[in-house]
């Protein structure tokens, strides 16, 4: 019988833990939030038309996302809890129909890019021009998006067993990938023809297959944790529901973010593209300070997952207590960097002055709200850990369909843009404390029971 030594998240000391499964992932979010802005620094040469219709391509990629991610909350924490409770026939199967979803949802966003990207410009009242342009870019992301959902699956299994060393260097060689092949393929560099808008896509894709390729050859070489295989492959309708179950929330969670960035972009774009292109802006700007909170988080979530299934609820406290007190330092410096220096962040972008006259207040006005937003992503990331993402669902849609597009909309009658940025902070403070009465719910009716 094949014998499996403790993983390290069972033993390690936590606080020591969480930093060396963290920090990798912090530092590859990082690069691509470094590359998110890069990307859109040269998409904004082209012109500030270019940029809009890359900021209203925004919340379809956010969807597309949030259905490979919200897959990988699921495995991840099926995953890790099977580790947990020393079940590797679960482990193995839920890698294995993880893998199998993922494919599912290529397919879905495949027929997307063939079929509904005009009409998705259409739904958010673009001009003619932004459209052209936002077609040309955003269909080729869709279509070629087999390489997002490969670097998603395997790198997800690499963080469930504890090995987001290898995620780091596949993340990072991807982002850097990118950054590298945008300048080349926009502008023509080096021999190549200037692709404009297209380029900067299909810099994108290249640089998520090249990542993907290496996470499925690390999960080869070096996950021996999981062993996947497809012979008599036969998808399993227990573990996929166990998997959809708590993965859905988060990607329903995440596609609520979509619908409200499109319902925030039609406001805007009664103001003026340029609010759009701000807000697109922004957008790319805060991933600079909330990439290394998701970083954070993908180390916490298998760590408290697995010693929820390990029956060990000291550390699993501490891990949420400490990855708290990180989130909220960070989203500290966050602010600090918003409110200091807004006028030479939007500058990076190619900036003009009506930009600038819209965008130093928005920064200032939304930044307000990062410290409540910290709180808010750590414990909802817990919820999905301990397996009732559904907590964190509830909790998204209030804040960002009921509450903040709501009260933008209401704060936009006043007919001054400037407004309509306190929806971020009213949004947050209604949902940090929904947050907090959920946590409290979920330590009495779980936590606590943990180990008992």
């Amino acid at each position: 019988m094949e014998q499996h030594k403790e993983n390290k998240m069972g033993v390690m000391p936590v606080n020591k833990l969480l930093i060396s499964m963290s920090l990798p992932m912090m530092v590859s979010m990082l690069v691509q939030a470094m590359y998110n802005i890069v990307d859109s620094i040269f998409v904004a040469q082209l012109s500030e038309n270019a940029l809009t219709a890359v900021s209203l391509a925004f919340p379809m990629q956010s969807l597309m996302i949030a259905s490979a991610t919200g897959t990988g909350v699921g495995v991840n924490a099926l995953l890790s809890r099977s580790l947990g409770q020393k079940d590797y026939k679960t482990v193995n199967k839920a890698a294995s129909n993880g893998i199998f979803l993922w494919a599912c949802w290529y397919v879905v966003f495949l027929i997307i890019g063939l079929t509904l990207v005009r009409p998705f410009y259409n739904l958010q009242s673009s001009p003619a021009d932004i459209t052209e342009l936002g077609v040309e870019y955003l269909s080729t992301v869709l279509v070629c998006s087999i390489g997002v959902f490969m670097q998603m699956s395997f790198e997800r299994l690499l963080q469930a067993t504890g090995r987001t060393v290898c995620t780091m260097i596949t993340q990072m060689t991807g982002a850097v990938i990118n950054i590298i092949m945008d300048p080349i393929l926009i502008f023509g560099l080096l021999g190549f023809p200037a692709l404009g808008i297209r380029g900067a896509a299909i810099a994108t894709v290249f640089g998520q297959i090249v990542a993907g390729v290496m996470a499925i050859i690390m999960n080869i070489k070096l996950n021996h944790d999981v062993h996947i295989s497809f012979r008599g492959f036969r998808p399993n309708g227990k573990i996929i529901g166990t998997i959809l179950s708590i993965g859905i929330p988060s990607l329903l969670m995440q596609a609520v973010g979509s619908v409200m960035t499109v319902g925030m972009n039609k406001i805007l774009i009664a103001f003026s593209s340029t609010a759009v292109a701000v807000f697109g802006v922004y957008f790319k700007l805060n991933s600079f300070i909330f990439m290394p909170i998701f970083g954070l988080n993908n180390g916490m979530v298998p760590i408290v997952a697995y010693n929820y299934g390990a029956g060990h609820r000291d550390r699993l406290l501490k891990t949420i207590k400490y990855s708290v007190i990180y989130a909220v330092i960070l989203m500290f410096i966050g602010i600090i960097i918003f409110e200091t220096i807004p006028d030479k962040l939007l500058l990076l972008f190619n900036a003009s002055d009506n930009m600038l006259a819209i965008g130093v207040p928005a920064l200032r006005i939304i930044c307000l709200s990062f410290t409540f937003a910290g709180v808010c992503i750590v414990l909802g990331s817990a919820f999905q850990a301990l397996g009732n993402g559904i907590f964190s669902m509830v909790i998204s849609f209030t804040r960002q369909i009921i509450i903040l597009l709501p009260s933008a909309y209401l704060l936009s009658l006043t007919g001054n843009v400037d407004n309509v940025w306190w929806s971020y902070n009213i949004a947050e403070i209604v949902s940090l404390t929904a947050t907090i009465l959920f946590f409290v719910h979920m330590y009495k009716k779980v936590i606590c029971k943990i180990g008992k």
